[in-house]
C-alpha cells in the first residue's frame, strides 16, 4: 500500500512510500519474545529493533514498515549522500510513530535477522550488575544500545564498524572534555572534520541534552570495564 510519513527522519522531510507492514514478513516467528531484529544496511550499520515494536499492527501505536524503492520510480538522493535510501528503508506510522528512536528507521537495509537481545548477545555491554535498576548510568546503557550501537562496538561488543570502538583502545571520556564529547555527539563538524566523516549527529528532537549526558555516563563507567579482548 502507500503510506504517508509526515516526518521521515531519513529525508527530513514528509514522503510517500509503498510499503507492507513489516509484521506480515514474520508469521509464526518462534524465537524468545526478548529477541531483536537485526537490520543490515549496505554500509553495516545494524540498528536492534524489539519484536514487540516490529509486530505491532495497532494504529494507536508505532506500525513498523518495509519501504520498497521501484525499479522504475527510484527515490530521491538523501540529503548530504550519493544514494538513496533504497533498497529497503523501516519507516513507521502510527500514533506513536514520534516515539520511535532515530536509529530505529534504518534505510539501506538488505539483510533481516532475528538475534538475541544487545545485552544477551554482547554481555561486554553491561554496565556492573551490582547498580540499582533505576540507576542513570542503565538508562545511558538503553540509549547507547539504541542510538550508538548501530555504528559503533564496545569493549570489541556489536556487529558494526561503521564507527571506532567506544571503549579500546581507549575510551573518548578519556581524551575529551565533557562539553567537547557532547558537542561532538550533537554536532560532530563542529569539533573535528575530514572528507570520511560519516557520523550526522543527533539533533535535539533525537536526543535531548539530558540524553545525551546519561550516554556520556555510560561511556565514563565502562571506562572502567575494559576487557582485554
Amino acid at each position: 500500500t502507500t503510506v504517508e510519513i509526515a516526518h521521515d527522519v531519513a529525508y527530513g522531510k514528509p514522503m510517500r512510500f509503498r510499503a507492507i507492514p513489516l509484521a506480515v514478513l514474520l508469521p509464526g516467528l518462534d524465537v524468545p519474545a526478548d529477541n531483536v531484529l537485526e537490520t543490515i544496511a549496505i554500509d553495516g550499520f545494524a540498528a536492534h529493533l524489539p519484536l514487540d515494536l516490529v509486530t505491532n499492527t495497532d494504529p494507536t501505536k508505532a506500525v513498523a514498515w518495509l519501504a520498497i524503492e521501484p525499479d522504475d520510480a527510484r527515490w530521491p538522493t538523501l540529503p548530504g549522500k550519493t544514494a538513496s535510501a533504497g533498497p529497503f528503508y523501516i519507516v513507521w506510522t502510527g500514533a506513536s510513530a514520534a516515539t520511535v528512536r532515530s536509529e530505529q528507521w534504518p534505510y539501506q537495509v538488505t539483510r533481516l535477522e532475528t538475534q538475541p537481545s544487545p545485552a544477551a548477545r554482547w554481555p561486554a555491554l553491561s554496565a556492573d550488575p551490582a547498580l540499582p535498576a533505576t540507576h542513570p548510568i542503565r538508562a545511558g546503557q538503553a540509549l547507547f544500545v539504541t542510538q550508538c550501537l548501530p555504528c559503533h562496538t564496545l569493549n570489541g561488543a556489536g556487529s558494526s564498524n561503521v564507527g571506532p570502538d567506544m571503549n579500546k583502545p581507549m575510551n573518548p571520556t578519556e581524551y575529551l572534555t565533557h562539553q567537547g564529547l557532547r558537542t561532538l555527539i550533537r554536532d560532530p563538524r563542529s569539533v573535528r572534520s575530514w572528507p570520511g566523516l560519516v557520523m550526522p549527529g543527533f539533533t535535539t528532537d533525537q536526543m535531548s541534552d539530558h540524553e545525551i549526558d546519561l550516554v556520556i555516563e555510560y561511556l565514563a563507567h565502562m571506562a572502567e570495564r575494559r576487557t582485554s579482548r
